[in-house]
């Protein structure tokens, strides 16, 4: 190629070309093996996790070393190929190694399945319904599905270490709690206060079709969120990517493991099951109405109740009603029944873990 755009003469090209190639690893590729002899400050071997080569492996054919000395010589004599064989202008040879790869490949493949849209909705008196899912309950119902129970196996034995744990490692990084207090810390949940008034300008634009000065909102940071899992789902727009929904405190008495909802629920589903955990949680749950458990789901159906009226705020007809006039109502008479105000909602942050050492004796 360099004879043809002539920087190259025909003797030079005839000796630094042949079709009688080994083959060559990584550090061990012409100007490579020019960058480590120079002795020039890089970072490119470290990066790429290979170790400096300054000798011609002894191991290839003799024509092969030939042509690769030829190829060091023309990089160090001539300027023009010098200026090109450089790293900057070089493919990347960095391949992750195979376990990694072969991890991330059984983990996604078990999140695909643990994603199944079947499993995430079920039939209640006629009426398809979002169907939430504790780890365990998830565990559960894929565990007659034999592709899945070989993959997890798989997965868990040369990734974990033992099998029992392995669902509740694959979902932990895919997961974003349902309130925002769950999500971001103060600064985080001082962002999202602006961008909910940001929200409710624009539907006012809507409303009325006058045009508004609206400011636009902070982005946020990762120092923003709880837990570095939740920014790395959400982003700086705090994008929605996460493939499940938590719930953290509201898994059933009997059963502890994380309970999860599906990201590919639209609002009125997220509304839908929230009112069904109020519900359920009183009727069969063992919760008394003064619970203070009730106040996070509480919190979390007032804040998605806006998306509710924006898109299911007229008549249903699968449905057979008005979704946000029945959730609006569900919510009101939940604050009602435990006397809770609107800023009781909005102001509800978590119980704060402590650290602390043990008193001693």
């Amino acid at each position: 190629m360099y004879g043809a755009y002539g920087l190259l003469r025909e003797e030079e090209v005839t000796r630094t070309t042949t079709i009688d190639l080994p083959a060559v690893a990584l550090g061990q590729r012409a100007f490579e093996i020019a960058l480590a002899r120079s002795g020039v400050e890089t970072v490119w071997f470290e990066r790429h996790n290979s170790n400096p080569v300054t000798e011609i492996p002894s191991h290839w054919p003799e024509a092969y070393r030939e042509v690769m000395q030829a190829r060091i010589d023309l990089i160090e004599a001539n300027k023009d190929i010098r200026l090109i064989e450089r790293s900057e202008y070089k493919r990347r040879w960095s391949i992750e190694p195979w376990d990694r790869r072969e991890a991330a490949a059984l983990r996604g493949w078990l999140l695909n399945a643990a994603e199944q849209e079947e499993l995430w909705f079920e039939e209640q008196d006629g009426y398809t319904v979002p169907r939430p899912l504790t780890v365990n309950q998830l565990a559960d119902a894929l565990r007659h599905d034999e592709d899945v129970q070989a993959v997890a196996s798989l997965y868990a034995a040369d990734h974990l270490g033992k099998r029992d744990a392995s669902l509740a490692a694959v979902v932990e990084a895919e997961h974003v709690p349902y309130a925002a207090a769950l999500r971001y810390k103060d600064s985080g949940l001082r962002k999202r206060a602006q961008w909910e008034q940001v929200w409710e300008q624009q539907r006012e634009e809507d409303r009325t079709g006058k045009r508004l000065d609206i400011k636009v909102p902070p982005k946020y940071t990762g120092a923003d969120f709880l837990k570095h899992s939740y920014w790395s789902n959400r982003g700086k727009l705090d994008v929605p990517k996460e493939r499940f929904i938590s719930y953290p405190g509201a898994s059933p008495g009997s059963d502890t493991s994380l309970l999860l909802g599906w990201a590919g629920w639209n609002h009125r589903d997220q509304a839908d099951a929230l009112v069904g955990f109020i519900r359920s949680r009183v009727e069969s749950g063992g919760w008394e109405k003064e619970d203070p458990r009730f106040v996070p789901l509480l919190a979390g159906l007032r804040e998605v109740m806006p998306w509710v009226h924006q898109w299911y705020g007229g008549h249903d007809e699968e449905w057979d009603g008005n979704p946000a006039e029945e959730f609006q109502a569900a919510l009101d008479n939940g604050r009602t029944e435990r006397g809770l105000s609107e800023s009781d909602l909005t102001n509800w942050r978590p119980e704060k873990k402590t650290r602390g050492r043990k008193s001693s004796a």
